[in-house]
């Protein structure tokens, strides 16, 4: 009894972990056969868990939406993350989940452990939650965009421009990125035929679900980076690249992934990419960075660099 009671536990996770699972796929995780994946989905199913049946040669299961909330299974790092999650969202860029997230939060902690209550109180008083200014999203726009990156739906929406010009947009989903101040939706645009990065609270209606679409390989294996190199220069006027002599790590501490993206040259260099629609703010954000640089784009950029140097040459005379 003990046995069956822990692998239905194990059965109810593998289910809320993802949205889809063949008989098969359960039997290997659970190291039974398909014929008792049949009756524990039958004991979930009585015990008020709505599990449905997907047609198929192998067939499938997936938990749906019940009328209820069914108990989620969270081990303790998962408890603790959530708590912590719920911390943030209290004061994050989401509109109108502040208060919802109190009062989830609230509801967590009534049933925490001791050990885990004890980390995330930890957690709460050694962090001070600095709060920047920024636009915030719908909730619900941000939970349609997530399920249709997950279950491979296309979706349609209005886009406003930098210009605030409004468009009708049809795109494969393919992630969210959050840095902190904003959420963006990288995506396949497809009347563009390629990959684009949405702000999200540009979205001026809801996104609506179409068809499904087969998945894409993604446009770069973080989609964190992608956004970083989309945003860092691809909006400005004057897009440069340079070499920086410092190793990857020195630069990054120095900047941020939002106004450049960097890759390594070697253990002691980096290629190094940004934009700006003034030549002079790329020139004093290099001399900001107090590195060796050496500019290969654009043209521009090298003759203002030259004209300033000698501009400061001359303004302290002749030496010696």
């Amino acid at each position: 009894m003990l046995e069956t009671s822990a692998r239905l536990l194990k059965l109810l996770s593998l289910l809320q972990v993802r949205r889809d699972w063949t008989g098969p796929e359960l039997a290997g995780r659970l190291s039974v056969d398909v014929r008792t994946i049949r009756r524990d989905v039958d004991k979930l199913r009585s015990l008020g868990y709505p599990v449905t049946s997907l047609p198929g040669a192998t067939g499938g299961y997936q938990l749906g939406a019940g009328a209820e909330l069914p108990p989620l299974l969270l081990d303790d790092d998962e408890a603790v993350a959530v708590a912590v999650g719920l911390r943030t969202a209290a004061n994050g860029t989401v509109a109108g989940i502040e208060e919802t997230s109190v009062r989830a939060l609230t509801k967590l902690e009534q049933v925490l452990p001791a050990r885990l209550r004890r980390r995330v109180q930890a957690l709460q008083t050694h962090t001070t939650a600095l709060t920047a200014a920024g636009p915030t999203v719908d909730p619900e726009t941000l939970t349609v965009i997530a399920a249709a990156c997950r279950d491979h739906q296309q979706l349609r929406f209005t886009y406003a421009s930098t210009r605030g010009e409004p468009a009708k947009r049809l795109v494969e989903p393919q992630g969210l990125v959050h840095t902190g101040r904003r959420w963006y939706l990288v995506a396949w645009d497809v009347s563009k035929e390629d990959w684009r990065t949405f702000r999200v609270d540009r979205v001026t209606t809801e996104p609506v679900p179409a068809a499904r679409f087969p998945p894409r390989e993604p446009p770069a294996e973080s989609l964190g980076e992608f956004v970083s190199r989309q945003v860092a220069s691809s909006v400005y006027t004057y897009q440069a690249v340079l070499t920086v002599r410092a190793p990857l790590r020195t630069v990054a501490e120095r900047t941020s992934p939002m106004s450049v993206s960097l890759e390594p040259v070697d253990d002691h260099s980096c290629l190094v990419r940004t934009g700006a629609e003034a030549l002079d703010r790329i020139v004093f954000y290099l001399l900001y960075l107090d590195l060796d640089f050496e500019v290969h784009e654009p043209p521009e950029l090298r003759t203002r660099v030259a004209t300033l140097v000698d501009r400061l040459r001359n303004s302290i005379g002749a030496q010696g």
